[in-house]
């Protein structure tokens, strides 16, 4: 075992504590929290040392596998933080198509190791966007609405646990935190050091349609992509997003169809019902264009500039809901040039029977808003955007994504009632002294108790 690569406030030259503390985070509305230390962990080893030198200091440990969170939940005050950004695995059983792979490895990486070896993995659509974290909070991957999200292809995870052992969770064994691992998010009762994925055949022709509309046109546009959604091809992503496109000074609506295909002529049969029936004048069009996951990488990484203020949330609609006049405020208006905001439909993934795990909340139509500004003077309009937003859309929401939140500024319902009631026991059964961190709610004041899972407002 290497030397602990450990970093003691106090103790280390301020810069270096510094950029260990938030220089790996990608929101820069970086947190007044400091950890006692950060541990810089390059193997399981280590993980397993800070967590003792945690139990012996009585104090916490967090985590950080890519630093996405936008409660920015690995940093916090007089905890021991565990950063993944030194631990890198990366290895590929060719025969089962199982990638086991370390938790600070983004979905651009893993997807460049797997592409020469036939594969690849519908993980996080932004490049940057660490396995860990993404898996942990289950993951709406690349085409999830028919694929279904990235944390059901979780075979196995390697924990470390509160007492400071490495054990193997799956279906067989230690299968309570194989459960949690699949959707519990920050309040994984343990550290994940390896997952156990598996992968898909690597898809030859990815095409996409786009069709961009001024906001005018909102109802014609989304009552068009809603008709068409129930029926079309079950190998294409949709997306409807409020942005400003490049060069467009005005708020447009784009939507786009990513088909994912073998060939070309399967994908243009795919994407033509669109073509056929499009709304007259989009202000942009283009049908059947060649792409792939490095090039749709480029544009999200576009989308989600790194060095800007985010500010997130989201919701799933109440199914039955006229989601048309629901989502218009939301889609129609933006605080900033930088703001998006998307409506990503979740069926026939929503409708289906899910394996066991604590995932578990879904709907039809999922609204996620990524409020984005590029300095502090924006903060408040950002802010007061999205609360007004959500103060009017939460009462037609059954609840919200763990991913696309923040805990502090708001919590709501993200599990089935079983299903939530069942985390929070597994939680308490395997860390009942809390010594990981947990949920990051306001005030930091969830602990071992976790979470109420209960509808806001």
């Amino acid at each position: 075992m290497s030397t602990l690569p450990i970093i003691w406030k106090g103790d280390a030259d301020p810069l270096a504590y510094e950029e260990a503390r938030v220089g790996r985070v990608f929101n820069l509305r970086r947190p007044e929290r400091y950890p006692l230390a950060i541990v810089k962990a390059r193997e399981a080893a280590h993980v397993v040392e800070a967590v003792k030198i945690a139990i012996e200091k009585e104090c916490r440990v967090s985590v950080r596998s890519g630093g996405h969170s936008w409660s920015v939940a690995s940093v916090r005050d007089n905890a021991i933080l565990v950063d993944f950004g030194d631990f890198h695995e990366l290895t590929l059983d060719e025969d089962m198509g199982v990638v086991q792979v370390s938790p600070s490895t983004t979905s651009a990486e893993l997807n460049a190791f797997l592409k020469p070896k036939g594969r690849m993995f519908a993980g996080g659509h932004c490049p940057d966007v660490a396995v860990g974290g993404f898996l942990l909070l289950g993951g709406v991957g690349w085409n999830a609405r028919n694929w279904g999200t990235a944390c059901e292809q979780v075979l196995a995870v390697d924990v470390v646990t509160a007492d400071g052992r490495i054990v193997r969770a799956d279906a067989n064994d230690n299968s309570e935190l194989y459960w949690a691992a699949r959707g519990c998010g920050p309040g994984f009762p343990g550290i994940v050091t390896k997952y156990h994925l598996q992968t898909r055949p690597l898809v030859r022709a990815m095409r996409s349609s786009l069709y961009v509309y001024p906001t005018t046109k909102y109802r014609a546009v989304f009552e068009w992509v809603l008709k068409l959604t129930p029926t079309f091809d079950e190998e294409t992503e949709i997306v409807m997003i409020s942005t400003h496109p490049p060069g467009m000074d005005e708020l447009h609506l784009m939507v786009l169809f990513i088909s994912f295909k073998n060939d070309e002529d399967t994908a243009k049969h795919a994407l033509q019902p669109a073509e056929d029936t499009l709304p007259s004048n989009p202000v942009l069009h283009w049908f059947c264009q060649e792409t792939d996951l490095e090039k749709e990488y480029v544009g999200q990484a576009h989308a989600n500039p790194a060095g800007h203020r985010y500010h997130c949330e989201n919701a799933y609609i109440r199914d039955g809901e006229d989601v048309v006049s629901v989502l218009e405020k939301a889609l129609t208006t933006s605080p900033s040039k930088e703001t998006y905001t998307f409506w990503y439909p979740l069926a026939p993934w929503s409708r289906r029977e899910l394996p066991d795990m604590a995932l578990s909340l879904r709907a039809d139509h999922y609204l996620a808003m990524y409020t984005i500004c590029k300095d502090a003077t924006g903060d408040k309009a950002c802010r007061d955007w999205t609360k007004n937003i959500m103060d009017e859309m939460k009462r037609y929401s059954i609840g919200a994504y763990l991913g696309d939140i923040d805990l502090q500024i708001r919590t709501t319902k993200f599990w089935g009632d079983e299903q939530g009631r069942r985390l929070m026991d597994i939680r308490r059964k395997w860390d009942p002294q809390g010594v990981f961190c947990g949920y990051l709610d306001k005030g930091d004041r969830s602990g071992v108790d976790g979470l109420d899972n209960k509808l806001d407002g």
